[in-house]
């Protein structure tokens, strides 16, 4: 039927003369519709935002230690973020195999599978205490080859060190400690020592990343790590940069191959692997909180199958009065399923329009950019969203309908 018939006009009739009511009940629709659009963005637009910095990284590859050969965790991991004790070890050697460290022998093996294809380096780390001033901190420290550290990170402010006493620190630590070039760090404790060092340098915030997480980090040159905390031939991870994003399966092979013939020894990851998880993590929380904001929608449908019911009781009688003048058991259903319908469609189309504000907001507040805001991705959670929330109206409003459009005209015309 044409939207200027009869019966649509009736529907529209019905919903002005409730028309507070029949506010009301969409109220709840475009609630849900909000919660559901807006969290369904912000979850797009996180994942979005994690593919782009993973995706920087893609000629990456990142050789740990295989935890499954003594038991233990590595005491580095992918990322950097943190690591165990020093002195804790494991190389390729029999005397070594239950040790947690990548030994100098893997290294070079390591780089003989690698060859051309990229540069190759070696990094300790450990979660460590610091003191600067008056105030104390804890912080990943990174012992990183001095001449590896221009090649892998970009400075903000500064210089690169040069001696044992220069340290670089990353963007977030120093504007959380007020670290400024020339502040004086110590790391480590009274109790066991402590390895005074001078900024020199501030990282370029680098944010979520696979192979150093340095924005709450120290680095500082192999030769000064050492020194302090020892483990100078036994690394917690190994880095490969690649020359070609497309040789990281070739290489990654490589390594493996050349390191655990006999034995599992090492571990590779790349970007990919850990994007896969991040992505899927998101997506279960995204999923997660959507359903939870999907019960508002239940709460609507009962709102709206409770308004219909009302109104099919209050109209009896005028159900009675047209089905004598020979309207048919479709168009009362019909008439009773526009009404729902167009509560449904009226409740979406003004929460998918709150939700673009409220979602944008969102993600600027959570993520600090709305970079990916406008992409499809994203903004498919508008059209979404407004149609399981039609539907959702319509289906409320079925049994009601179909109540009204069996009703006896007789009992109905008898009806007060």
């Amino acid at each position: 039927m044409r939207q200027g018939g009869i019966v649509f006009q009736l529907a529209v009739r019905s919903i002005r003369l409730n028309l507070l009511r029949s506010l009301l009940a969409a109220l709840g629709i475009v609630i849900g519709v909000i919660a559901i659009a807006a969290m369904g963005m912000m979850g797009a637009n996180m994942t979005l935002t994690v593919k782009d910095q993973m995706s920087e990284m893609g000629n990456v590859l990142v050789v740990t230690h295989d935890a499954g050969t003594s038991g233990g965790g590595s005491s580095g991991g992918a990322g950097g973020m943190g690591g165990g004790p020093p002195g804790m070890s494991s190389g390729s050697s029999e005397d070594d195999e239950d040790d947690n460290f990548i030994s100098e022998s893997q290294f070079k093996a390591i780089r003989n599978a690698v060859g051309s294809n990229g540069t190759v380096y070696t990094v300790h780390s450990l979660s460590d205490e610091f003191s600067s001033g008056t105030r104390d901190g804890r912080a990943t420290v990174f012992g990183l080859d001095p001449d590896v550290i221009p090649e892998v990170l970009a400075l903000s402010d500064g210089s690169y060190p040069r001696g044992d006493s220069g340290a670089l620190v990353g963007a977030a630590l120093a504007e959380r400690f007020n670290l400024t070039l020339g502040s004086r760090l110590s790391l480590g404790d009274e109790d066991e020592g402590t390895h005074t060092v001078r900024v020199v340098g501030i990282v370029e915030e680098r944010g979520m990343s696979f192979d150093l997480s340095t924005d709450m980090a120290v680095i500082l040159p192999d030769e000064s790590y050492t020194s302090f905390y020892g483990d100078e031939k036994e690394y917690d991870q190994v880095n490969v940069v690649l020359e070609d994003v497309d040789s990281a399966d070739a290489t990654s092979t490589s390594i493996t191959e050349k390191l655990n013939a006999r034995k599992t020894q090492v571990r590779v990851s790349d970007a990919s692997r850990m994007l896969e998880t991040i992505t899927s993590t998101i997506g279960t929380m995204t999923t997660f909180v959507m359903a939870i904001a999907g019960i508002s929608l239940l709460v609507a449908a009962v709102s709206i199958f409770n308004v219909m019911m009302m109104s099919v009781t209050e109209r009896v009688r005028e159900i009675g009065i047209m089905r004598s003048l020979g309207t048919q058991r479709p168009e009362i259903l019909k008439m009773f399923l526009y009404e729902s319908a167009i509560l449904g469609f009226t409740g979406s189309l003004i929460g998918a329009a709150c939700s673009f504000g409220i979602g944008y907001l969102v993600v600027v507040s959570l993520l600090g950019s709305a970079d990916h805001f406008f992409e499809f991705q994203s903004l498919v959670y508008l059209p979404a969203a407004m149609l399981v929330g039609t539907a959702i109206c319509i289906l409320s409003g079925l049994y009601p309908s179909w109540r009204a459009a069996n009703l006896d005209p007789i009992e109905a015309l008898r009806a007060e």
